[in-house]
C-alpha cells in the first residue's frame, strides 16, 4: 500500500509539474554550457523545462533589475554574483531560502563557510545557495624556482634560500627580483581602474593584515596595514610588472603569463588549467602552479543562486537548485571543469585524480575572505579602484589615496543605512 502511495504521490508531482518552464538569465561562460547539457536530465526527473538566456555578464545586472523590480519576474530563479549578493536582498527583491531547506532537507554543511558567509546569509539570513567560486590565489612558475642562476643570486641577495614567499613583503621582494634577473615581468597585474585594480589590490589588504571594514562597519581601510599594502602595491605595479599594467585587465595578465613574459600572477584559481594547458599556453604548460596568497588570506569571488521574491513558480525553481546543486550532479560539473563550492565534491578520489590541484583550491578556499558585501559593493569597487590607480600612476601619495578612499566607503556605508 505506502509504495502504491509512493508511486501516486510520484505520478501526480509530475503531472502538476507538466508544462512548467523556468527560465533564468545566465552569463555566457563554460559554467553555463556545462549545466545546460544537463538539464534534459532534470526534465525527465521533473517534468520541468529550463531554458536560459545566455548573456554577457556586463548585460547582466541590468537586465535582473528590470525584472526584480517588475510586478512579475520573467526569470524563476536567478545567478547571482557576489557584488551583488548585497544589494538584491538589501532592496527586498529575493526570497529567503531557509522554509525551502527545511522542508526538502537540504544540507548547508556541504558547504565552505566562506562560500555561504559570500552567497549565502545575507545579515542572517539565507537568500542563496552557493553555485560557483572564483576565488584569488598565487599562480607562479615552478621553473624559474629551481633555475640554478636565480637560486645563487637570490640567496646573495636576501640570505635566504629562493622559495615561494610566505608573507606580502616577500612576494614583492621575489617579484621585483624576477624582474631585474630573470628576463621576465615579476607579476602580470591587472591595474585598470575598478574591478581589475580592486580585486587585485584587496588581496595586498588582506595579505598585509588589513581589511576595509571593521564588525561594526566602522572603515579600517585606512590603517598601518592598509598603507603598507598599498604601498607594496604601488611599489610592485611599477617595478616589478609588465609595461602597460596600470591599464591592464584579466585578459592582459593571461596573456602575459600565456606567453612566458611573468613569473608570477595573483588571480583566479581557475585560471590554473588554462596555463597549463599545452594547446593554449604551450610556453608555459607544465611550468606553472598554485599557492595561496602569500600571507595566508585571498580574496573571495563567487556566485549564488537565488529565487526572485516576485518569482511565479518558487516551489519549481527549488527543485531546481536542489537538484543541481546535489553531491552528484556538482561532481559531474567538477569533472568537466566547473569550481565547485562543496567540500565533499573537492574532496572525492575521482575529481582529486582529475584535477590534483583541487588540494590547493580547497586550501585557498578556507581561508578566503569577502569584501564588504552591502548594498553598494559594486560602487564600493569603483571608489577604491580610483584611489588604488591614482596612487599606482604617482598622481596621489599613498596616504592621501588611502585617506580618499576610506572616505568615499564611508560615504557609501551611511548611503546604505549601515553608519550613522
Amino acid at each position: 500500500m505506502k509504495r502504491l502511495l509512493a508511486v501516486l504521490a510520484l505520478a501526480l508531482g509530475l503531472s502538476l509539474a507538466q508544462g512548467v518552464v523556468l527560465r533564468a538569465l545566465m552569463e555566457d561562460v563554460p559554467e553555463t554550457r556545462i549545466i545546460e547539457a544537463l538539464l534534459p536530465e532534470f526534465e525527465r526527473a521533473t517534468g520541468i523545462r529550463v531554458e536560459f538566456e545566455v548573456v554577457q555578464y556586463s548585460a547582466m545586472h541590468d537586465k535582473l533589475v528590470a525584472q526584480l523590480t517588475a510586478p512579475e519576474s520573467a526569470y524563476d530563479f536567478l545567478q547571482v554574483d557576489f557584488l551583488w549578493a548585497g544589494e538584491f536582498p538589501a532592496a527586498g527583491w529575493l526570497e529567503p531560502l531557509e522554509p525551502f531547506v527545511k522542508a526538502s532537507g537540504f544540507d548547508l554543511s556541504a558547504y565552505f563557510p566562506s562560500m555561504l558567509d559570500l552567497v549565502g546569509y545575507y545579515r542572517g539570513t539565507l537568500y542563496m545557495i552557493p553555485m560557483y567560486n572564483y576565488a584569488m590565489g598565487l599562480i607562479y612558475r615552478k621553473d624559474l624556482l629551481e633555475r640554478k642562476d636565480l637560486k645563487e643570486g637570490f640567496q646573495a641577495q636576501f640570505r635566504r634560500p629562493l622559495a615561494l614567499p610566505k608573507s606580502l613583503q616577500e612576494y614583492v621582494d621575489l617579484s621585483l627580483f624576477m624582474a631585474k634577473r630573470a628576463g621576465v615581468a615579476g607579476a602580470a597585474m591587472q591595474g585598470q581602474r575598478g574591478d581589475p585594480n580592486f580585486m587585485e589590490f584587496s588581496n595586498y589588504l588582506f595579505a598585509a593584515g588589513g581589511d576595509y571594514v571593521d564588525r561594526n562597519w566602522r572603515v579600517t581601510l585606512n590603517s598601518p596595514q592598509g598603507e603598507r599594502a598599498l604601498a607594496l602595491y604601488v611599489r610592485n605595479i611599477r617595478e616589478g610588472a609588465q609595461k602597460g599594467a596600470l591599464n591592464a585587465n584579466l585578459d592582459d595578465t593571461f596573456r602575459v603569463m600565456c606567453q612566458g613574459g611573468a613569473f608570477s600572477m595573483i588571480t583566479y584559481w581557475w585560471m590554473l588549467p588554462q596555463l597549463d594547458d599545452p594547446k593554449q599556453c604551450p610556453k608555459v604548460a607544465g611550468k606553472v602552479a598554485l599557492a595561496p596568497m602569500p600571507g595566508g588570506a585571498e580574496v573571495n569571488g563567487g556566485w549564488g543562486w537565488a529565487i526572485p521574491k516576485n518569482g511565479r513558480n518558487k516551489e519549481a525553481a527549488w527543485r531546481f537548485i536542489s537538484w543541481v546543486e546535489s553531491k552528484e550532479i556538482v561532481k559531474r560539473r567538477a569533472l568537466q571543469g566547473h569550481a565547485p563550492t562543496r567540500k565533499d565534491v573537492f574532496q572525492d578520489p575521482e575529481v582529486l585524480k582529475k584535477y590534483p590541484y583541487y588540494k590547493e583550491v580547497e586550501r585557498i578556499l578556507a581561508g578566503a575572505k569577502k569584501v564588504p558585501i552591502f548594498a553598494y559593493t559594486a560602487e564600493m569597487e569603483d571608489v577604491v579602484g580610483r584611489e588604488v590607480s591614482l596612487a599606482a600612476s604617482g598622481r596621489k601619495g599613498v596616504k592621501q589615496a588611502l585617506q580618499d578612499a576610506a572616505r568615499g566607503l564611508e560615504g557609501l556605508l551611511k548611503k546604505a543605512g549601515l553608519l550613522r
